[in-house]
């Protein structure tokens, strides 16, 4: 089982509006970005992702599950972007910065601190395991 980080901009898609979708949960749709894209592909149905509000906050704030594995976007017609759709697990007790991330040695070499821009990203089970730590799980 992987893990997974997800950013968003909290203005246009936030915690609480995936909470707010209940078990129906929601299409990670817009991404326009192949790394990404791939990533989405590699996912699997139960696989759990970190949220991350990004912009303002950059921070993780809560844990979602990918409950759809990756089909056609439905913001485009074009075939070549697809996605997942996730649903809402639990919120972080605590917010993890990303200059908490950047500031933790042991996530170092995680892609957040790495690659900020990166939407959809890869999570070693040890970053994962730090990151709850840290978010007070």
């Amino acid at each position: 089982m992987a893990f997974w980080l997800m950013k968003t901009e909290p203005d246009v898609f936030s915690w609480d509006d995936l909470v707010a979708r209940g078990d129906a949960g929601e299409e990670w749709d817009g991404v326009r970005n192949y790394q990404a894209r791939n990533n989405m592909r590699a996912m699997e149905v139960g696989e759990k992702a970190f949220f991350y509000h990004s912009r303002s906050e950059k921070a993780v704030v809560g844990i979602c599950e990918v409950i759809a594995a990756a089909h056609p976007d439905s913001t485009t017609d074009d075939t070549r972007w697809e996605c997942v759709d996730v649903r809402a697990l639990d919120p972080l007790p605590k917010s993890v910065t990303l200059e908490t991330c950047k500031a933790d040695p042991r996530l170092a070499d995680m892609v957040l601190v790495n690659n900020t821009r990166l939407s959809v990203q890869p999570v070693t089970e040890a970053e994962w395991q730090v990151i709850c730590e840290l978010g007070g799980l």
